[in-house]
């Protein structure tokens, strides 16, 4: 296992960074100042320096108008993205498309791939179940018709951007009694992974498809997804194994690397603050007490970034170990969940009553913190999932 980035890694993350220097959390609408959504839409003028930047298309294809670079890459834009409460749909259309790419039909990877990476698609992921709590692939059934297509039926929650995305990709289980179908068709056919798990394509304007506003902690506009009796067409229907699997660990890591940006900035915005702000004549920062507590947040950190990139390794290399790539991935997620906790509270306690101020950005970064947190699943959830992995491959 080996850290260090390749050169296209880094420039990926410097192109990033000059994108988002642009960008202040100061003029980040705050939640605390509207009743419902801080803004009907994502940041489209970010969006398109991100798309003129090459950073849209940085896990696609050359043949797509893509970088071919890995999860690392985007982990590494992700976490810059945090740092200044980018608010774009860079971790959702990016992993969405990279699986499209990796398992779709060949007519939905031409008529989608170049556009999102240029930005003129935008994909989301419906990656939250029925409550949050439950496997998102249970949350929604699929049914073949006579004509091949697949009809979806369920309620998905908490989806990220979906008033603004083109395509929702909402995984379903495929379900027996398939409508109308004589032994012949059923038998004709292409079977089902074995795993019954299928990712459709869900256009947001669609028959049989209604969304719910919903509001996240951080003030963004969210939905429930309504499914009744939605046909999708077969060429917009993923039902490789593994390809759902291999979508929710590139989501989870790359929430973990948001949590890590995140906390960066903040433990950065905590420093400036505790070194200028005086007591007793001396800069706070120099008090024993609140010098413990900043290391102690800085170690939560390091901690994040080392499990982020032992997770990002595994599910880029493929390389095998004592437990599948899930458990690195849920190892980061629970640090990531627990650290960033930790890190904004601590900034907040530091701050004093300043760090509550709605003219400063802190309370932004919070309210972002604890979606993160519950984003995927909590740390608990993944301690659960950590555990069942670690009885269904013991250690030594």
């Amino acid at each position: 296992m080996d850290f260090t980035f390749t050169e296209e890694q880094q420039a990926a993350a410097e192109a990033a960074r000059a994108v988002f220097a642009g960008v202040s959390p100061d003029e980040v609408p705050s939640p605390s100042l509207v009743p419902g959504a801080v803004a009907d839409d994502f940041d489209r003028t970010l969006w398109t320096r991100l798309a003129d930047a090459d950073l849209l298309s940085l896990l696609l294809a050359p043949a797509y108008g893509g970088s071919g670079l890995d999860a690392i890459a985007l982990c590494l834009v992700l976490r810059e993205s945090a740092k200044v409460l980018a608010r774009v749909p860079l971790l959702e259309s990016s992993a969405a498309a990279v699986t499209v790419q990796a398992y779709g039909s060949e007519e939905a990877r031409t008529d989608l791939l170049t556009r999102a990476g240029r930005g003129e698609v935008v994909l989301s992921v419906a990656a939250h179940g029925r409550t949050g709590h439950d496997p998102a692939e249970l949350a929604v059934t699929a049914q073949r018709d006579a004509d091949g297509a697949w009809v979806l039926d369920g309620v998905q929650t908490a989806v990220p951007w979906a008033y603004n995305a083109d395509y929702i990709v909402v995984p379903a289980t495929a379900v027996a009694g398939d409508a109308g179908l004589t032994e012949a068709q059923h038998s004709a056919m292409a079977p089902v992974g074995t795993d019954n798990v299928l990712l459709a394509l869900v256009p947001r304007v669609h028959e049989g498809v209604v969304l719910a506003e919903q509001i996240s902690t951080a003030g963004e506009r969210l939905a429930e997804l309504r499914l009744d009796s939605a046909r999708i067409a077969a060429r917009d229907v993923i039902d490789a194994d593994g390809a759902w699997e291999g979508l929710r660990e590139l989501l989870t890591t790359g929430t973990c690397a948001l949590a890590l940006g995140l906390g960066e900035g903040v433990l950065t915005m905590t420093g400036e603050y505790t070194g200028k702000r005086e007591q007793f004549g001396h800069p706070i920062a120099s008090f024993q007490a609140v010098a413990v507590q900043a290391a102690d947040r800085y170690i939560d950190l390091r901690a994040m970034e080392a499990t982020l990139w032992q997770a990002a390794w595994r599910i880029s290399s493929g390389a095998t170990g004592a437990l599948p790539s899930a458990g690195d991935v849920a190892v980061a997620k629970i640090w990531a969940s627990e650290g960033v906790r930790r890190v904004v509270q601590t900034a907040q306690h530091l701050h004093g009553g300043f760090g509550a101020d709605v003219d400063y950005p802190l309370h932004r970064y919070h309210a972002w913190a604890k979606h993160l947190e519950l984003s995927l699943g909590p740390a608990a959830a993944h301690e659960e999932s950590l555990g069942d992995l670690l009885a269904a491959h013991p250690l030594g």
